[in-house]
């Protein structure tokens, strides 16, 4: 968690201090609501065999701090007694998704910047009637640090001489497709290709489209077996059109999108034969220069209304880089 002292001073700098002392180590996380909230910090909740007083320790110690924070996902927000806006104390709650009707009536005091998925994977554990969780999660260890610099984003700036140096194999079921590029002409979408690549987030997406004779379609991270992680969503961002004048032919790979033409996201697609009614209105950004047999056995699978009955899975993508 990130904590926010400015908008929440006397939450921050209690929470900040009960860490150092260890106050949390032994409670645990002890109410949920599944896509919801998860709430904890109850000093009660030390004893495993009290569970009927979980929820009632650690309140009435501090007077709401009123804020502009919004209950997004991560937010963290103190737990009050109902009624009694002044009454916060050791008990907070973190939004696992988005809660925004809950804004103006706690008080916020820090976001979560990682570990998400652990709160979803909470939220989810099986309640009792009152919505307390029947598996004890206890908090093992809490600790401060300095707040780490932000993330270098791969390929951020890399040149374009840098990228003209770079391929791609596509492994599949099938068999393996070699991709070069062309940063001439769309940087921006060869450098997201290569940082999806990079950091594993085209790995378990499906080939989710196949039109014999035209193209077939792949890497939407809404297909992705596991899930991406919400860290790893930071660096999904739409692209701004790079159009340019080369020709859709087969084994060119290009850049799907909406009706926005500034909408192209993860989605790409290898052209299957010469598809002059694409050119100019997708960004080219690459083509296939091995495995192109492995396109056209992916373009015969069985398929029901475009889509492939059995599902064909990006296994891995490798980068390499030639002298």
């Amino acid at each position: 968690m990130e904590v926010y002292p400015q908008d929440a001073p006397n939450h921050v700098a209690t929470f900040q201090q009960r860490i150092r002392d260890g106050f949390y180590i032994g409670t645990a996380f002890h109410m949920a609501i599944p896509w919801a909230i998860v709430q904890g910090g109850d000093p009660l909740t030390r004893d495993p065999t009290n569970r009927e007083s979980y929820g009632m320790g650690g309140l009435g110690e501090l007077d709401r701090e009123a804020n502009d924070i919004r209950h997004l996902a991560g937010t963290v927000s103190a737990v009050l007694v109902p009624g009694k806006p002044n009454s916060g104390g050791s008990q907070f709650f973190i939004c696992v998704t988005d809660q925004l009707q809950l804004d103006g009536k706690y008080t916020p005091f820090g976001r979560v910047v990682e570990g998400l998925e652990t709160l979803e994977k909470i939220s989810h554990i099986p309640t009792d009637t009152q919505q307390s969780l029947v598996q004890r999660i206890e908090i093992t260890r809490t600790y401060e640090r300095d707040r780490p610099p932000p993330p270098q984003i791969p390929f951020f700036d890399t040149p374009v001489e840098e990228l003209k140096k770079k391929s791609v194999t596509i492994a599949t079921e099938l068999g393996e497709i070699e991709i070069r590029f062309f940063p001439e002409e769309a940087p921006e979408h060869v450098r997201q290709f290569l940082r999806f690549s990079e950091i594993g987030l085209y790995k378990g997406t499906e080939i989710h489209r196949v039109v014999p004779e035209f193209v077939i379609q792949g890497g939407s991270i809404a297909t992705r077996k596991p899930r991406p992680t919400r860290t790893d969503m930071v660096y999904v961002k739409p692209l701004k059109g790079e159009f340019s004048n080369r020709k859709h032919l087969r084994g060119i790979v290009s850049m799907a999108r909406g009706d926005d033409p500034d909408s192209g996201l993860d989605s790409f697609f290898i052209v299957l034969a010469p598809s002059p009614g694409l050119d100019g209105n997708y960004s080219v950004f690459g083509e296939v220069i091995r495995g192109i047999e492995t396109v056209d056995g992916i373009s015969q699978v069985p398929t029901r209304g475009g889509e492939p009955i059995s599902p064909v899975y990006i296994q891995d993508i490798r980068i390499h880089t030639s002298p």
